[in-house]
């Protein structure tokens, strides 16, 4: 039976796409994860879930001890991971409500422990293409077949939080490329290819940041109504997919293993 992780972000709180749910402490050599774990079921598939800023969002993104999460859920057995976030648009044409699932990140972080080999080993873990491909295109066919407004791929650019952009800099970011932001990405996708995991994100759309001078600038107030109403269409989904997640060889799981000096 495949394990997926399921690391829940803005909104995502409720596991009732599970069954013969149990709670679980664990404890990491990083500290403890930001809540208990949520184990249950979906069909034949474990599924092991981290609320990522806590039951009560009372986790800023910074503080969020990624290492533990990502360590919690290999402990448990997790193969892959499916992380939900709250993103905001980069572009016209991802709009407030879309899903996005992103094939490449640009990392603004700048007090994150990004690794959990330090000491006596170092890992040059490879990231040209950081999420997992197979997952990506198994959200994107299902997405598709569920009639969901979605885009296949795109680049999140993960910024340090927990403020939001200025003008200034949302309008950059557009220039380098990228298509989503949010706080969230990075490290979780770098310690899940250290982990040996196969890893992608599930992006809703909420907001276009503050670039777009025509629409209000970023609130939490607007983020928050925006993701009670996206937060359904990820639960659809991932009950969807969750039963397809049925491979066990990928190159994400391997490339950890030439990496570390």
């Amino acid at each position: 039976m495949v394990t997926v992780g399921i690391i829940g972000g803005t909104g995502f709180d409720s596991p009732d796409i599970l069954k013969n749910i149990s709670r679980k402490k664990v404890h990491t050599p990083f500290g403890s994860p930001s809540d208990l774990v949520t184990l249950g079921t979906c069909g034949t598939v474990r599924v092991a879930i981290i609320l990522r800023h806590g039951a009560a969002h009372s986790i800023y993104p910074t503080l969020v001890n990624f290492r533990a999460n990502i360590w919690a859920l290999k402990e448990l057995g997790a193969t892959h991971i499916l992380a939900v976030t709250a993103v905001g648009s980069l572009r016209e044409e991802i709009a407030p409500g879309d899903l996005v699932f992103p094939d490449q990140f640009i990392d603004r972080t700048t007090q994150r422990k990004s690794t959990f080999f330090e000491g006596q080993q170092v890992c040059h873990i490879p990231m040209a293409d950081p999420f997992c491909e197979k997952l990506r295109l198994l959200l994107g066919k299902r997405a598709e077949q569920l009639s969901l407004k979605h885009h296949k791929q795109g680049t999140v650019i993960t910024i340090e939080g927990p403020r939001f952009s200025t003008r200034a800099e949302s309008r950059m970011f557009r220039q380098w490329g990228a298509d989503i932001i949010n706080m969230s990405t990075v490290p979780e996708v770098v310690l899940a290819r250290e982990a040996g995991i196969c890893y992608a994100t599930i992006a809703m759309s909420t907001d276009y940041d503050c670039w777009h001078e025509s629409e209000a600038p970023v609130t939490w107030e607007i983020i928050e109504r925006t993701m009670k109403q996206n937060v359904e269409n990820v639960k659809k989904l991932l009950f969807s997919a969750l039963p397809e997640i049925t491979f066990d060889s990928c190159p994400c799981r391997e490339a950890v293993k030439s990496s570390v000096l």
